[in-house]
């Protein structure tokens, strides 16, 4: 481009030059063929400059064309990769959401199958008691008459550990059976009677380990009901009183989640942030790590 600008303008300079020459005053001698032979050739030179002006001007055309071109494919690339990335986040969010659902399924799952475990050996130990008592009574002491009648003492007591045959009067409902029957209503998403039985733990073992469990659980059911702020507040009971329970690292990234959802985003962020840090190898952390990538927030790699 440069070298058919430096051309044309040496054009032009030699026409304007030989324009020059054919116009000054000369002898009368002078105008001979020479003249007429310059003129020819200056025509010639004109029409070359024109014929290079119409080649430059196409071409710059073509070239503003293909310029105008590339810049339309980028901004079409740039609204693609906008779209994609967008349509990436939407699909983070939801992925999310339901990993947090089946997060919370496999977690109750887990506890009954924990509680079936101790509620199987309470009645595998229930029934040995119980063939123990059968072989007593169908092995009575030696001077007792085997006419077919029961001792009066065997009769008295049906149940080991209550003479005379009195009825229990324990008004305290027992732990695991009072614990199983909340999970069961939990998951069958009938959350008042639920929040009643662990509420039941709570008040009659407050130290035994499943209270914390049920702690956790409150949450859970204020959380599912979008009472974020409740289920904030039975999370933080959760990490404050029972640390060392198993469902601390889940009550710390529900916590951060429910902080999420009502706008604390920067307290959200620093609950997901702590529970990466505390319990690395979780997989609550594995879900605290995509949600704050899905944020957009850079966590250092472990």
């Amino acid at each position: 481009m440069l070298n058919a600008n430096k051309l044309r303008n040496r054009l032009l300079a030699a026409a304007l030059f030989a324009m020059l020459l054919a116009s000054a005053p000369m002898p009368a001698r002078a105008a001979s063929k020479e003249i007429i032979e310059l003129q020819t050739q200056v025509q010639q030179l004109l029409d070359m400059v024109q014929r290079l002006q119409s080649t430059l001007d196409g071409r710059f055309g073509v070239l503003q064309h293909l310029v105008e071109q590339a810049a339309d494919n980028s901004n079409q690339m740039t609204a693609t990769v906008n779209a994609l990335q967008q349509k990436i986040n939407a699909q983070s969010e939801s992925g999310n959401g339901k990993l947090d659902a089946v997060s919370g399924q496999v977690q109750s799952l887990n506890d009954s199958v924990d509680e079936l475990k101790s509620r199987i050996a309470k009645l595998d130990k229930s029934v040995q008691e119980l063939q123990s008592q059968l072989q007593n009574i169908q092995s009575p002491p030696a001077g007792v008459a085997t006419t077919g009648a029961v001792p009066a003492g065997v009769l008295a007591s049906p149940v080991a550990g209550l003479p005379g045959g009195a009825p229990a009067t324990n008004q305290i409902p027992p732990l695991q059976i009072t614990f199983q029957a909340g999970v069961r209503d939990y998951n069958a998403a009938r959350y008042d009677v639920a929040a009643g039985e662990f509420q039941d733990v709570l008040r009659y073992y407050p130290l035994d380990d499943l209270a914390g469990t049920a702690q956790f659980y409150l949450g859970e059911i204020a959380y599912r009901q979008q009472n974020y702020t409740d289920a904030i507040k039975s999370y933080n009971a959760v990490l404050e009183g029972f640390s060392g329970n198993p469902k601390a690292p889940a009550a710390q990234l529900r916590k951060g989640l429910a902080l999420l959802q009502i706008n604390k985003r920067e307290a959200g962020i620093h609950e997901l942030r702590l529970l990466v840090q505390r319990h690395p190898q979780t997989p609550e952390a594995a879900q605290a790590r995509a949600k704050l990538n899905g944020l957009g927030v850079r966590i250092s790699a472990r």
